[in-house]
């Protein structure tokens, strides 16, 4: 095993889609990375763990300041995300959070659980564990993604061949490939 060549120490944070508590089965990450990483690597990390394509707008709020990619066109002003660290806009918060997609309104809080050792893992970006599929892009947010599972789950279902159309695919909802997780994330310079 490969361990991660850096010297400064790891944040391990879990990351869990808090706004749709009720989706089930529960989706979660738990992910570490360097502890000064940007704001705008930190949303690539969570677009590889998650599995998402990063083809919508997304926001951090962290100690009450929204952080993203300014966009004078798109609501309320925030401060870019470019250079600001993850260590630097904490200010002693240990969980923050972070939307990806307003029309389906992704919402996940994230939330540090304690700092590692650079030698803990085997790579600087590294998922330690989680559980469950995400939700495939462009679902429809929870309630969309309810109902694109109730609709796979039942061969009878009017939508089953219209879910299954637009999907391409089979869709396990308790699948969860941490080494495929891992390989997306090798590919993240920090």
């Amino acid at each position: 095993m490969q361990h991660a060549h850096h010297t400064q120490n790891l944040q391990n944070f879990i990351i869990t889609p808090t706004r749709n508590r009720h989706i089930k089965p529960a989706i979660w990450r738990r992910v570490a990375v360097p502890e000064r990483i940007t704001l705008s690597k930190l949303h690539q990390v969570i677009q590889a763990v998650m599995g998402w394509s990063d083809t919508h707008l997304h926001e951090f709020e962290i100690a009450g300041e929204s952080y993203g990619i300014p966009d004078p066109d798109w609501g309320p002003p925030v401060v870019s995300e470019q250079r600001k660290t993850l260590t630097k806009v904490l200010y002693g918060s240990k969980a923050f959070r972070y939307v990806y997609d307003f029309g389906d309104n992704w919402e996940h809080r994230i939330k540090i659980e304690r700092l590692l050792p650079a030698i803990a893992c085997p790579h600087v970006l590294y998922c330690i564990d989680g559980a469950n599929a995400s939700p495939p892009e462009d679902v429809g947010g929870a309630p969309g993604y309810a109902d694109f599972l109730d609709a796979l789950a039942d061969p009878e279902h009017p939508e089953y061949l219209d879910m299954l159309d637009w999907y391409g695919d089979t869709f396990d909802p308790t699948a969860f490939d941490r080494d495929g997780i891992n390989q997306r994330l090798k590919r993240i310079k920090v």
